[in-house]
């Protein structure tokens, strides 16, 4: 590919690059894809799973549905655990429950995580094992503890199992009575976690993503997410659905978040840098992907490192083939490091330019339609914080959005974009709309 030489060399390339990789992976998909999935006699169908944009028709996704570990939530732990308020966990399931039934109404099949957990657990010892190990720690709970603790949890049912390594467990709950050769029992109160609940878990976007036909398994950033990913990488791993299934990219230093991951087209990806996703670990997944051949253009996005915008997705989703809704206060600041391959397979990094000729430029297009949230000021700063620019795209102009950005929405509309609406008033307050909550497995290219 050589070295870019002037803004935007790369135009006519990428332009070439993108009809490439489309051609690429529309055979990827229907091949090589469904073999890696291909079944051994478990009962459930053969799925062709893989992921090239944001908006190719959704026909799978992975979900997890709120429950005990939101109720571990407290006035004490909430900050500590990334949740803003105390949500209402009833009425938190109930606005789930709506979200899945919109996407199973478009004949979306939604996996759930915890039942995939469970299900995993039931038949891999090795699954029950290593999930075990990633929560009970010696150098946190000592050895005679974590010892006994481990030995009690290999004899669990797998759904118990599978809903104590999600929700945890108090030093109240444990299994066996108190004994004299523990100190950390004695020293720790009743209501202390000896395994720390996951109430994050809600937001499956993060802890992996797919790019083509392979899933990248992804390391969080931040100490209350960190197991989060020990489960997911399990159900890929050992569940009958994902037998076969390669990886694309597995992270155990530079922290990446699927959050920060845009598939604006196949071959091209957008990775926001900022409070959760660092630079080495955004170069890291570039040359993942260039080395499996799932990209030929990696655009790398400074974002601030603040609550507000944590992950790209936060500011700007994809809601068609050309178009993106984006929060006017980055519009036109937001800026873009490219890094391409080049013909001696090193990789060679140019920029900051501006993000979105840029972003258009890779994807062989002549400009991003851009959507606005919101008129004002006030009105787009409210809106980007309750996720008015998190949408899920069903379609080439068709999102899943929260109701109560009700200006966003609009504009949204009159631009000739679907707006399929579900509340999210309890959701939200872990700071996610419904990309966040979302994994997409299978999507049709585009």
């Amino acid at each position: 590919m050589g070295r870019i030489r002037g803004k935007y060399a790369a135009n006519s390339t990428a332009r070439t690059d993108a009809a490439g990789y489309r051609a690429h992976y529309c055979q990827d998909m229907g091949s090589d894809a469904a073999s890696d999935t291909r079944q051994r006699d478990t009962g459930h169908p053969a799925p062709t799973y893989g992921v090239t944009s944001e908006v190719g028709n959704l026909r799978a996704v992975l979900l997890h549905r709120p429950g005990d570990e939101l109720r571990r939530l407290t006035p004490r732990n909430n900050d500590q655990l990334l949740f803003d308020a105390i949500p209402w966990v009833e009425r938190a399931q109930q606005e789930h429950d709506n979200f899945a039934a919109v996407l199973r109404d478009r004949g979306i099949e939604v996996l759930l995580l915890g039942d995939l957990l469970a299900e995993t657990l039931a038949v891999s010892g090795a699954a029950r094992i290593q999930g075990i190990s990633a929560a009970v720690h010696a150098r946190r709970l000592g050895h005679s503890l974590a010892a006994e603790l481990a030995a009690q949890l290999r004899g669990v049912p797998a759904p118990e199992l599978a809903r104590i390594l999600m929700a945890g467990m108090t030093f109240d709950e444990l299994p066996f009575a108190a004994d004299d050769t523990s100190l950390v029992r004695r020293m720790h109160h009743g209501g202390d976690f000896v395994i720390d609940p996951l109430p994050n878990l809600l937001f499956t976007r993060d802890s992996s993503f797919w790019v083509g036909p392979k899933v990248a398994i992804t390391a969080l950033a931040l100490p209350a997410r960190a197991r989060e990913t020990s489960l997911t990488d399990l159900i890929y791993a050992f569940h009958p659905r994902f037998l076969g299934v390669r990886r694309a990219y597995e992270s155990h230093t530079a922290p990446i978040e699927g959050g920060d991951v845009l598939l604006l087209a196949p071959g091209v990806v957008a990775v926001g840098v900022g409070e959760r996703t660092t630079p080495a670990g955004a170069e890291a997944l570039a040359r993942s992907l260039f080395d499996d051949g799932l990209a030929h253009t990696v655009l790398v996005a400074p974002i601030a490192q603040n609550r507000a915008t944590m992950h790209l997705d936060t500011v700007c989703t994809m809601v068609d083939t050309d178009a993106v809704v984006m929060y006017p206060g980055v519009r036109e600041t937001l800026t873009a490091y490219t890094i391409l391959r080049t013909d001696t397979d090193s990789c060679v990094v140019t920029g900051p330019d501006p993000f979105l000729p840029a972003a258009a430029a890779a994807m062989g297009i002549g400009k991003l339609r851009v959507i606005d949230t919101g008129t004002d000021g006030v009105t787009a700063e409210r809106e980007q914080w309750d996720d008015g620019n998190n949408t899920l795209a069903l379609g080439p102009g068709v999102v899943v959005a929260y109701e109560r950005n009700e200006m966003t929405n609009a504009r949204l509309e009159a631009s000739g974009i679907e707006v399929l609406r579900i509340p999210g008033s309890e959701l939200g307050s872990g700071r996610g709309g419904p990309r966040c909550l979302s994994c997409p497995l299978a999507r049709d290219s585009v």
